[in-house]
């Protein structure tokens, strides 16, 4: 009892840092506010300007609602605490809450000369991100020191490597992003599809049964 209940204050502590850097990434949309007063026709071209901030919002939106929805299921895995993990939990949520400003970076540059830049440095925090995850895994998973008695051992492995897939992945948009600042971005993008599928709810329903059938 007293493992779940540090667990889950552990827990609750990440979910409100998550809470506040998704909801940050709003501030970045700025009320168009000229010296003079607009036309209907001048405040919707005005609104229509701002594609690169919804763009920006509506890609941290999904990476961050994505990323809590993982460390949602990340939990699961979990029968005890360290003060490793809580310091690995601390540097993602360090990551977590830098996110709002390479956004910001990003919707500020990406339609612009500098848009390479403005790219790269907004896949290079999600490489960041990915490293803090693996961290978290390594200090979980290692030598079975965190993880609950039913999860496999074919599981944690599994586990691992969709984590250094994805470390790779986001590796190769960031470098990639000097030289076509959209392509590093579709990259980044791509992997949303496969953390959804990352399911960890369904997986640790199978290495539940395959520990009871065995």
């Amino acid at each position: 009892m007293n493992n779940e209940k540090e667990t889950s204050r552990v827990e609750a502590f990440s979910d409100g840092v998550f809470a506040i850097a998704i909801t940050l990434l709003i501030l970045e949309i700025k009320v168009p506010e000229p010296e003079t007063r607009l036309t209907n026709s001048q405040l919707f071209t005005s609104l229509i300007n701002l594609w690169p901030s919804y763009f920006a919002f509506l890609l941290s939106f999904t990476a961050v609602l994505i990323m809590w929805i993982n460390h949602h299921g990340f939990f699961k895995y979990l029968k005890t605490l360290n003060s490793r993990f809580l310091y690995a939990n601390g540097f993602l949520l360090l990551m977590v809450t830098f996110i709002p400003f390479p956004t910001a970076v990003l919707a500020k540059y990406i339609n612009s000369p500098a848009a390479n830049i403005a790219s790269a440095f907004y896949c290079g925090a999600m490489v960041l991100v990915s490293v803090a995850y693996n961290l978290l895994w390594f200090t979980t998973a290692y030598k079975r020191r965190l993880v609950k008695d039913e999860i496999s051992d074919a599981l944690i492995i599994k586990i691992r490597n969709a984590y250094w897939f994805g470390f790779f992945v986001y590796l190769t948009s960031f470098i990639i992003s000097f030289f076509f600042a959209i392509a590093g971005l579709l990259i980044c993008i791509s992997l949303w599809i496969f953390w959804i599928v990352l399911d960890y709810n369904n997986i640790r329903k199978k290495a539940v049964s395959k520990s009871n059938f065995i």
